[in-house]
């Protein structure tokens, strides 16, 4: 479960240090090496949820060997790609493949949960947080080694051995038990037929609705543009025919009628939007002035960065089995805030002690916010429905990344200078303080997790 969840956010983190030498192999500039960045998030965002539906309905084991076969095909596909049209369709091979593994991961903990009867399976779920979320910070430091012993195709051939990994444990370890929509003898239970028992149809025009809002969308936050207008309202009018659409469908894909009386997990879905917004445009504005701004070389970037990786797995480590939801978004948030303040300090000259400093406030702040959404999201979302709204919940993260990558590419419109590092800072700055703001009337936070008070 752990090494098939981490697929994604390596994944999408090693590319980071990756895009320059890329560039410089095969004479892209920027705008054109940053479609490497969007078409994995835009395959993920939309396959998340997607593939979590399938999860519910027909199990976790199936859809997760699947899934990590196609990522070790992106893996080889990448490695001898000749052109960067077809490094850009590895990517994409790369998020749906990756878009299996944690939704089955929380299907398999919520169903495991209840086997056991453990209500409360925070290890686990800490186990995951650490491992997804400190991956995401390894994954420039690992990609700038690779890069440093092989050149930057490694960054994609590593791949290879690590889908061969999870072939051989998925296939040894993994139940090979329906979906909960799928159980056999109960022809009543959700997402299956009245008359046959047999699991219903998945909803093929919610779905096409659905990708087609999320893909318009993101392609104009990626480039925003006013001669790109109809991007915008291609997305309206995909949102229209979703919600008609989930609204009079007998199996929809996405209950939409739930998930609006759901309102703490609507309010956990904005909380991961915000906090991953300021998270990945720190990861990547930062991690592009390190090279550009400072002059570092990609390897030496990935390591003023690791003390940003230590520090994330360290807090989340040390504070996963606390149910204190509230108390670690608060403390997460601050120290979000705090980062994006201390980047205002920085400057080409600066002392490598600020440079750490800022990365390991900006760890401290990942640790905390991821464990606390995921946390939230076990919790209140619908136990039959769990990898879905586990698929979406990592959306959702897409979703403020490409909000990160806009801003950054309009900050840093030809190379990463300190002047726009700033601005980018601010940004980021108004995105944590949102989060605070979102996070600290809601007491209930407060509760999740504990025990049910007696009498």
């Amino acid at each position: 479960m752990v090494l098939g969840s981490v697929l994604n956010p390596i994944n999408s983190s090693m590319i980071a240090v990756a895009l320059v030498p890329v560039g410089a192999a095969f004479g892209a500039p920027p705008a054109e090496t940053a479609w490497l960045v969007t078409a994995l998030y835009l395959a993920t965002a939309v396959g998340q949820p997607v593939i979590g539906r399938l999860v519910d309905t027909y199990g976790p084991r199936r859809l997760y060997l699947i899934g990590t076969a196609l990522v070790g095909a992106a893996g080889l596909l990448g490695m001898t790609a000749p052109s960067l049209g077809l490094l850009i369709a590895a990517r994409v091979l790369l998020g749906l493949g990756t878009s299996a593994a944690y939704p089955a991961a929380m299907h398999l903990t919520r169903s495991e949960a209840e086997r056991t009867g453990q209500s409360n399976p925070t290890g686990v779920l800490t186990v995951l947080t650490v491992a997804n979320q400190t991956v995401t910070v390894v994954g420039p430091t690992l990609g700038g080694l690779l890069i440093g012993l092989g050149g930057w195709r490694t960054v994609f051939a590593v791949n290879i051995p690590l889908s061969l990994a999870c072939l051989v444990l998925g296939a040894v370890r993994l139940p090979a038990a329906e979906g909960r929509r799928g159980r056999p003898g109960r022809p009543d239970s959700p997402g299956r037929s009245e008359d046959t028992g047999r699991p219903d149809r998945l909803d093929h025009v919610g779905i096409a609705f659905f990708a087609v809002l999320l893909l318009a969308l993101m392609l104009f936050l990626m480039e925003p543009d006013p001669a790109r207008w109809y991007l915008p309202l291609l997305a309206a009018l995909a949102a229209v025919g979703f919600a008609v659409r989930e609204r009079r469908a007998r199996t929809p894909f996405m209950d939409l009628r739930a998930l609006a009386g759901n309102r703490p997990l609507i309010a956990t879905y904005l909380r991961q939007l915000l906090g991953y917004t300021a998270i990945y445009a720190f990861l990547y504005g930062y991690t592009q002035w390190l090279e550009e701004g400072r002059g570092l070389s990609a390897t030496a970037a990935g390591l003023v960065l690791l003390p940003l990786s230590l520090t994330a797995l360290t807090v989340a480590g040390a504070t996963g089995r606390r149910p204190a939801v509230r108390a670690k978004l608060l403390v997460g948030s601050g120290c979000q805030v705090a980062a994006c303040a201390a980047l205002l300090l920085v400057h080409p000259n600066s002392p490598g002690l600020l440079l750490v400093a800022v990365g390991v406030l900006a760890g401290a702040s990942q640790g905390l916010i991821g464990l606390s959404t995921q946390t939230a999201l076990y919790h209140q979302a619908d136990p039959a429905a769990i990898a879905s709204a586990a698929g979406l919940l990592r959306t959702f993260m897409y979703l403020g990344a490409m909000a990160a990558s806009a801003a950054t590419a309009g900050f840093f419109p030809h190379r990463a200078t300190t002047g726009g590092l700033h601005h980018l800072a601010l940004f980021m700055l108004g995105a944590a303080a949102l989060l605070v703001l979102l996070t600290l009337p809601d007491r209930a936070l407060g509760r999740l997790g504990k025990p049910p008070r007696q009498g």
